[in-house]
């Protein structure tokens, strides 16, 4: 679908850095990584609730 080279990566990069700043940067990164992980908890929940069923 969409496929981000080096050089698009750099420019989100410095997007991001020049709207929310340095100093939000790891706070942003800390908040994102809790929801990846909630999802995937939550996508491990519901398989083995499937496999409970069957």
């Amino acid at each position: 679908m969409f496929k981000l080279g080096f050089p698009e990566l750099i420019i989100v990069f410095l997007a991001v850095l020049l709207l929310f700043g340095a100093k939000a940067l790891p706070e942003i990164a800390r908040g994102l990584a809790k929801g990846i992980r909630g999802f995937k908890k939550g996508m491990q929940d519901i398989v083995e609730d499937e496999k409970d069923k069957s």
